[in-house]
C-alpha cells in the first residue's frame, strides 16, 4: 500500500512537469493545492495561478522535458530532467505533498555542458532505484560525506567513503575517480575561485539515490548546491550535481527561502 501511495505522488509530479511542455493545465489544477504552493524557485510567484499562468509562454517558447529519473522520500519528490528552456537546461525538482496535492517546490538549474572531463554527461547513467531496503542508511552515509567532506569536519576521512578510484562523476567539469576530485580541486585553487559548504539543509532518499540540498559559496557568489549521490556496497558510487547562484534580494519574486 505505501509503494503504490509513492508511486502516485511520482506519477502526480511527472505529469506536473509535463504540462510544462504541452501547456495543458489538467495537471496542475488536479494535483497543486489551490490553496498553498510555497515557491523557492526566487525567480517565480508564490501560488499555483503563477504556475498555472506560466503554462502559455513555457509553450510557445518550446519548452520540453524530458524526466530521467525520479524517487520518493516519504512526502518528498525528486525529479531529475533535461529542460529545453533557452537551450537545454539540467534541473533538479524537489515537490513536497500534503494529502495528496503539492503544497511547495523547489529546483536547482544549471546549463547542460555538451562535453565533459569524464565523457559522461550530465544526466545519464542508471535510473532505476535499487535496496529500498538500504534507503535510512544509505542516507546517513551521505549525510556523513557532506559533514566530514564538503563541509570540512573532518576531511582526513575522504578517501574512506569511496571504493579506491571507483567513481563515477557526471558533474561537468570533475573527471571520474577521487583522483579527478583532486585534480579539479586543485585547479580551482590556482584559479582562487572559492567553493565552500556553509550548510546542509536536506537529505532526501530512496535506496541507492540520495539527494543532499546545501547552500555555500562558489567564487564569493551565494549559491545552492544539489549532489545526487548513488551508493553501492556502502561506498559512493556515483555523483551528479546542480549548481545555482542564489538570486540577489533585488531580484527576487517571492520571500520565501531559497532552501
Amino acid at each position: 500500500m505505501i509503494a503504490e501511495n509513492q508511486n502516485e505522488l511520482v506519477l502526480k509530479a511527472v505529469a506536473v512537469l509535463e504540462s510544462f511542455e504541452s501547456g495543458n493545465p489538467e495537471a496542475i489544477t488536479a494535483y497543486v493545492n489551490p490553496n498553498q504552493y510555497i515557491q523557492h524557485n526566487q525567480s517565480l510567484s508564490d501560488g499555483r495561478a503563477a504556475m498555472l499562468g506560466a503554462l502559455g509562454h513555457l509553450k510557445q517558447i518550446g519548452t520540453k522535458v524530458l524526466i530521467k529519473r525520479a524517487f520518493v522520500d516519504g512526502d518528498y519528490v525528486v525529479l531529475h530532467s533535461v529542460y529545453e528552456f533557452f537551450g537545454p537546461k539540467i534541473i533538479i525538482d524537489i515537490f513536497r505533498f500534503e494529502d495528496g496535492l503539492i503544497v511547495e517546490h523547489w529546483d536547482n538549474m544549471q546549463v547542460m555542458e555538451g562535453k565533459t572531463p569524464s565523457n559522461h554527461t550530465m544526466i545519464d547513467g542508471p535510473v532505476t532505484v535499487k535496496d529500498i531496503d538500504k534507503t535510512d542508511t544509505n542516507k546517513q552515509f551521505v549525510k556523513s560525506y557532506v559533514e566530514n567532506i564538503l563541509l570540512g569536519k573532518n576531511p582526513s576521512l575522504l578517501a574512506s567513503y569511496f571504493d579506491g578510484d571507483h567513481y563515477i562523476q557526471h558533474s561537468p567539469h570533475i573527471a571520474d575517480g577521487l583522483s579527478g576530485l583532486h585534480t579539479a580541486l586543485q585547479a580551482l585553487k590556482e584559479k582562487n575561485i572559492t567553493f565552500e559548504y556553509t550548510y546542509l539543509h536536506k537529505v532526501i532518499g530512496q535506496g541507492d539515490f540520495v539527494l543532499t540540498v546545501s547552500e555555500g559559496l562558489w567564487d564569493g557568489q551565494e549559491t545552492a548546491f544539489y549532489d545526487l549521490f548513488r551508493v553501492e556496497n556502502e561506498k559512493i558510487a556515483e555523483h551528479w550535481d546542480v549548481i545555482e547562484a542564489i538570486l540577489p534580494v533585488e531580484k527576487r519574486k517571492n520571500s520565501n527561502s531559497r532552501f
